[in-house]
């Protein structure tokens, strides 16, 4: 069993916010409230994972990093064979619309979903496509709590593995995360916020859901992303660091150097760079959030905020 709890200090957590059952939903070029927002039973992505997602991140009225995240949800379709009829020009608008439909203008999480589309009958063969693509975006206000980021976050090493790119390539931001599922509910029900996944080779890659960063001495470390998905906030936070002289190494490393890091922390769209106090049930440095973090989340807002 899965405890069920609003996952308070999960690295995808959110205060309430009422607002959110107002929303209105982009399905396929109409904007529709919350709860009619619906995708056919026949639809690849429904059935099968077929398809690609972004999730975009709304500060002070500008989506962060919106040209990357474009990059990559264009590059992952590229790569599975699924064109995107609207173009770039036309998800760029999709998501103004959405925007501008439920007024936001700062502290919302928009998620881009684009699948294969609705087919005949259900099976894996994209030549069953009868229309498609399907795009849907959604858009909710969601701030993250604030205890994950004064009290820090507790992971738990999972035996589920990240898998190699001939086997199922993380980089593409697929809709497909079942390894990861895996991964996190183990978490969860060891009592952690998140797990911390390792390499087929043994060395560590990510978390189930966002990047992880070591600090030892002055260094900072994190994985190279052969075995994980590269984040758009990992690269952010890796150049606005560097950009102040600071050592970054993407590297491989072991559970045994996380153990004796002076501080870890996790990176990702919603949440931004987020502490690591305890890991395994071990203390990470002094088991509180650490300076180097806070200077870290500190570069990224001033590098990517307007």
């Amino acid at each position: 069993m899965i405890p069920q709890n609003p996952a308070q200090n999960s690295a995808q957590g959110y205060q309430p916010d009422p607002r959110n059952e107002d929303v209105l939903v982009w399905v396929n070029g109409d904007l529709v409230p919350k709860a009619q927002a619906m995708v056919s039973v026949f639809d690849a992505g429904f059935g099968f994972g077929d398809g690609v997602w972004e999730g975009l991140r709304l500060v002070r009225g500008t989506v962060l990093q919106r040209e990357a995240h474009l990059d990559r949800l264009f590059e992952g379709a590229c790569s599975i064979a699924l064109e995107i009829q609207q173009g770039r020009d036309g998800i760029n608008a999709a998501i103004d619309a959405v925007i501008a439909a439920n007024g936001m203008e700062d502290g919302a999480h928009l998620r881009l979903m684009v699948t294969r589309g609705v087919k005949s009958t259900a099976n894996q063969d994209p030549r069953f496509i009868v229309a498609g693509p399907t795009v849907v975006i959604t858009a909710e206000y969601k701030t993250p709590r604030p205890e994950a980021k004064s009290r820090g976050m507790t992971l738990f090493t999972s035996t589920f593995r990240t898998s190699q790119p001939d086997v199922f390539d993380l980089r593409l931001n697929s809709h497909s995360r079942l390894n990861l599922i895996q991964a996190l509910i183990q978490a969860i029900n060891a009592g952690a916020d998140e797990a911390l996944m390792l390499d087929p080779r043994g060395f560590v890659a990510s978390c189930n859901s966002t990047n992880f960063f070591i600090v030892r001495e002055d260094e900072i470390w994190t994985s190279t992303s052969a075995y994980s998905f590269k984040g758009i906030t990992q690269g952010a936070v890796i150049a606005a660091c560097r950009a102040e002289g600071i050592v970054v190494r993407e590297c491989d490393f072991t559970l045994a150097q996380v153990y004796s890091a002076d501080e870890a922390f996790v990176t990702g769209t919603l949440g931004g760079v987020t502490p690591v106090c305890r890991i395994d049930g071990r203390g990470i440095g002094d088991g509180k959030p650490g300076p180097t973090t806070e200077r870290a989340r500190a570069l990224y807002e001033a590098a990517v905020y307007p």
